[in-house]
């Protein structure tokens, strides 16, 4: 395994930024901000979808405690149906950064676009989860707090497997969707089934 960078500029104070639920048909985008200590390594730490989810549950109280500052937001499924999935996706970074205890000098941003947020400067990295210590950091706490809040919601939705699936479109996913209609947590902007106006 590469071993990832712990910054691109250690001169500055550098937070990473990922988010988590992008694809999903249900459900809140979840961002995670994470400021790491320079030196800080753990050798477990990679992009979330390289490890399984003991390894990202084991890996989430250690970020938490080590980070200098550390923050999750969400964007909810209505506002997703507002402002599509992309700007979304942008606003639960901003929502992140806004809620850190320590204010970053620069943005380490994975993928490869973002909106400018409150004059800091940015840099978009594709696949930097994979690259970056500071944006794995957050595609974790990104990714099990996400997790964490669909496991909640399967407890009042079970029909639909969110406990196995976190509102992805899987077979069992779109087949609950189909025998019960959506929930009032599915994003109606999406698509959910082939036949999509037969569902409102």
């Amino acid at each position: 395994m590469a071993e990832l960078l712990p910054y691109i500029d250690a001169a500055r104070v550098e937070v990473g930024c990922d988010e988590a639920g992008r694809g999903c048909l249900a459900g809140p985008v979840v961002a995670g901000a994470v400021i790491l200590p320079k030196d800080f390594r753990h050798e477990l730490l990679n992009d979330s979808k390289q490890l399984t989810e003991k390894q990202r549950q084991k890996l989430r109280p250690i970020i938490e405690q080590e980070a200098l500052a550390w923050a999750v937001a969400y964007v909810h499924h209505n506002e997703i149906d507002e402002i599509n999935i992309l700007n979304a996706s942008f606003l639960a970074m901003h929502r992140a950064v806004e809620q850190l205890k320590q204010t970053p000098e620069h943005l380490l941003i994975d993928g490869n676009r973002f909106k400018p947020y409150d004059g800091i400067a940015h840099t978009c990295v594709v696949k930097g989860d994979g690259k970056y210590l500071p944006i794995a950091a957050a595609s974790i706490l990104a990714k099990t707090h996400r997790d964490e809040y669909m496991e909640q919601m399967h407890e009042k939705y079970p029909v639909y497997a969110w406990d196995k699936n976190k509102g992805y479109p899987t077979k069992v996913h779109r087949a609950g969707i189909k025998e019960h209609g959506p929930s009032p947590i599915h994003r109606r902007s999406f698509r959910l089934l082939d036949e999509q106006l037969s569902l409102f």
